[in-house]
């Protein structure tokens, strides 16, 4: 998908057998999902009226016009929902849309490169940026917050972080003149 659009939520699955849908908002308010309709899927290539009906223990309830049973619900399992990001608001200087992070490089503080960030979960607590190490196939994962991640520069694609100790892999150790 383009920088011109932001991936808002996910289709979860079936909810119930009457066509509903399971739907995860990543909004910050999760029911604004409704409001940047229509969703498009991650090619761009199929439109998503989306209707909230209610919350459920893990998102919403959701309806589509065009899904009508259990089976067409089911098939949209997995399914990425992406917003116009001009339909999205602005945000503060300190809060950022996780798809303008991936692919961010990023730095320690004395600007050795430590890799790229991979993607951002969020499992119930803070942000977690995943990053590809630097020269090597090893994923860590770097808090997202102030003390670990100080400054965050859009506009270089660039982040310089002070990981926490043990964050990072330790180095090879060197051999010493006994």
């Amino acid at each position: 998908m383009s920088d011109s659009h932001v991936c808002v939520g996910v289709i979860s699955g079936a909810y119930g057998v009457q066509g509903e849908l399971r739907v995860k908002s990543f909004c910050a308010v999760p029911s604004d999902i409704e409001n940047y309709s229509p969703l498009t899927d991650e090619a761009g290539n199929r439109n998503f009226a989306l209707a909230i009906l209610r919350p459920i223990k893990t998102g919403f309830s959701a309806r589509l016009p065009e899904v009508a049973t259990k089976e067409e619900a089911d098939a949209l399992r997995g399914t990425k929902l992406f917003a116009h990001r001009d339909q999205l608001p602005s945000l503060p200087d300190d809060e950022f849309y996780h798809a303008d992070l991936i692919g961010c490089d990023v730095f320690d503080t004395g600007g050795v490169l430590l890799g790229r960030v991979k993607t951002v979960q969020n499992n119930g607590a803070d942000d977690l940026l995943e990053l590809q190490l630097s020269g090597s196939s090893t994923t860590t994962f770097l808090p997202f917050t102030k003390a670990a991640v100080p400054t965050v520069d859009l506009a270089t694609r660039r982040i310089v972080a002070d990981p926490p100790e043990g964050i990072l892999p330790d180095a090879a150790p060197t051999a010493t003149d006994g």
